[in-house]
């Protein structure tokens, strides 16, 4: 009898199970969704006041991925430097073109380590992946040389001559630099007879060392500037208008090929008239501001006249031409 009065609760519905089972899975969806939303906004806020760390100097263009990195060396730890941005770049360049003066002064930087002529060996650029292979290296700082800053780097980087492996994979080194955030500084010379005479004029002493048996490309003192300047080269007058243009064509290829990275073009008679460039390049490396200094002496100064030993016919053979310009003092 008792029974019959004892109440059993209605059976709820396959419909209504399913629904609250639909809102359960939406709360949860919900919640989900604003945890990993929060965690994306502190990283974000965290990542803007390390690339906003006080003494790195950059312009507003320069901050975004790729051209900041934060790398782990595999051979010695950043330590308290760990978290400050390192620039990438590299100088793109020939031979006499000043480039070894103008490194010299990046270097005396107190944030800067750029690394000299690298490829120079061959082993280091027999093909694409042995390249590939020494930029990283560098890249990650683990390259060592006089001129590493190493953990307190900001920018660092090398001179890359055009005849060093670089125009013979120009598509896989500019993917390369592009993906890695590379900038690059080309530095020409304007006057490419005075860069013909600089040419000739070191190839000679590569043989005859004539600094006490000693051959040095670049000098420290005067002295040593004005006894290698006694030698004056003699000019083939009858390729020398060939000469020039293919020097020319191979910079202006230089530029076409590498025209989609970022870079800056400076010339090295701009920078000796004008020592303000030298703030230009800071401003694109984004480091702080120095009175950058060297040491090198210039060799071959003056007049043209004074450095060739055939000047009449070179005179003969430029004048009326495109390249009568460089017959003149340019600095």
């Amino acid at each position: 009898m008792l029974d019959a009065f004892v109440l059993k609760p209605p059976k709820m519905s396959s419909l209504t199970i399913k629904m609250i089972m639909l809102v359960i899975a939406t709360v949860c969806g919900v919640y989900i969704c604003s945890v990993c939303l929060k965690q994306i906004s502190n990283q974000t806020k965290s990542s803007i006041e390390v690339i906003g760390r006080p003494g790195i100097i950059c312009e507003t263009n320069n901050l975004n991925y790729p051209y900041l990195h934060y790398p782990q060396p595999e051979t010695f730890s950043r330590a308290e430097c760990a978290g400050n941005p390192v620039r990438f770049f590299v100088i793109i360049t020939m031979q006499r073109s000043g480039s070894g003066w103008f490194e010299t002064l990046l270097n005396s930087h107190v944030n800067v380590s750029s690394n000299g002529e690298i490829f120079s060996v061959m082993d280091r650029r027999d093909n694409v992946s042995s390249i590939i292979r020494t930029l990283d290296k560098v890249y990650n700082l683990d390259w060592f040389n006089s001129a590493s800053k190493n953990e307190c780097s900001a920018a660092v980087g090398l001179k890359w001559m055009l005849n060093q492996g670089l125009m013979d994979y120009p598509e896989e080194i500019v993917e390369y630099f592009n993906r890695r955030g590379v900038s690059a500084v080309f530095l020409f010379r304007r006057n490419l007879l005075r860069r013909l005479i600089s040419v000739l004029a070191n190839s000679f002493d590569r043989h005859a060392k004539i600094l006490n048996g000693t051959h040095k490309s670049h000098v420290h003192s005067l002295e040593e500037a004005e006894t290698l300047s006694k030698y004056k080269p003699l000019i083939n007058s009858t390729s020398l208008l060939s000469s020039l243009k293919e020097t020319e064509f191979t910079m202006a290829q230089a530029l076409t090929y590498f025209n989609s990275t970022r870079h800056i073009t400076l010339y090295y008679e701009d920078l000796i008239k004008n020592r303000t460039k030298l703030a230009d390049v800071q401003d694109f490396l984004g480091i702080p501001h120095m009175n950058l200094t060297s040491r090198q002496v210039k060799i071959h100064k003056g007049h043209l006249r004074e450095h060739i030993k055939n000047w009449i016919d070179v005179n003969k053979t430029l004048n009326g031409t495109a390249y009568e310009k460089f017959l003149q003092l340019d600095y």
